[in-house]
């Protein structure tokens, strides 16, 4: 999830020692797809909101009074109602979710995070505002990135979301939405930790879009690196999230074929960051996917693509119910 504005700064990915047994993980959980892979950690420039992009330049944020585009409408049609005009929900978990059906994650929670809020563009005094996200204060949400044709991020995010609720209720989980298109902006950044960890949820996924520049291809998988300092304590959660992020990457790849970003992580889709307030204030295992990169042509057809956001429903849903299955 790109953008410019004040939280924005080029990134500078710090590299750590390469960890062997992950690597040998993420190769065993997909034979041939992910040969070579190695697991990288790098901390990206702040790009909070809480975006997770590591692209160079988050370029295309919606920060005008004037709404963002429809964009392109994907094959199978992109007809969901516009969201965020309504009143902001009396309580903080912002969407109900169906009742459980039996299966396989019966008695599971999972708290899905569609990153930004389609209307977040009206309320720049709002999202503006500074939270505390443990190590430093940061805006309180951005308003995402978009496609050159206009298409927003937060409405790639919610809709994925929706995708995912799907599969993940179908196998039996108690499925929570940070938002769902139902309030008038955010939540910040420090409430959409809030949510999981009141949740007590067995795994959380944050759902972006990078806004990188054109040629820089692919999807990643942030994790949480370890982080003790104010109302951050990740200790707990570093592992387990690491082991989350793992198996998510490892299905994404194998379910929608597309590749591990191109321009960092070195080409091992895992990335370790400090500087986020969605990873540092959670309690619960969490991970951040950046899908593609809304800016480069042939990763915004895959974006727009009816067809294709299933697929990385799916090749996320695959991963959680990996990761909750043991």
């Amino acid at each position: 999830m790109s953008y410019t504005g004040p939280d924005f700064e080029p990134p500078q990915p710090r590299r750590s020692r390469l960890r062997r047994p992950l690597t040998v993980a993420v190769a065993a959980l997909v034979p041939g797809a992910l040969l070579g892979w190695g697991v990288y950690a790098a901390v990206g420039g702040p790009d909070d909101g809480d975006g997770g992009g590591g692209g160079s330049d988050r370029a295309g944020a919606v920060r005008t009074s004037a709404p963002p585009s429809d964009g392109p409408a994907s094959e199978d049609g992109d007809a969901k109602k516009p969201a965020g005009s309504s009143p902001a929900p009396t309580s903080e978990a912002s969407s109900a979710s169906r009742p459980p059906a039996s299966g396989p994650l019966k008695g599971k929670v999972v708290v899905i995070d569609p990153g930004h809020n389609p209307a977040n563009f009206r309320h720049a005094t709002e999202i503006n505002r500074k939270v505390n996200v443990g190590t430093h204060w940061k805006e309180c949400d951005t308003t995402g990135t978009a496609t050159n044709a206009g298409w927003p991020e937060a409405k790639f995010t919610l809709d994925v979301a929706h995708r995912l609720r799907d599969l993940l209720e179908e196998q039996g989980a108690t499925v929570k939405l940070t938002q769902d298109g139902d309030r008038s902006f955010g939540p910040c950044v420090d409430e959409r930790a809030r949510i999981g960890n009141e949740a007590k949820a067995d795994a959380a996924i944050s759902i972006h879009a990078d806004g990188s520049g054109a040629g820089n291809r692919g999807f990643h998988v942030i994790m949480p690196g370890a982080v003790h300092d104010g109302a951050a304590d990740t200790r707990a959660i570093v592992a387990p999230s690491a082991e989350l992020g793992k198996r998510v990457a490892g299905s994404f790849v194998r379910v929608t074929g597309t590749a591990p970003a191109n321009y960092l992580g070195d080409g091992t889709g895992l990335v370790t960051r400090t500087d986020l307030g969605g990873l540092n204030l959670s309690t619960v295992p969490k991970v951040f996917v950046e899908c593609g990169n809304m800016r480069d042509g042939k990763d915004a057809a895959l974006l727009t693509s009816g067809s294709w956001r299933q697929k990385a429903a799916e090749g996320m849903s695959e991963g959680i119910v990996s990761f909750l299955r043991g």
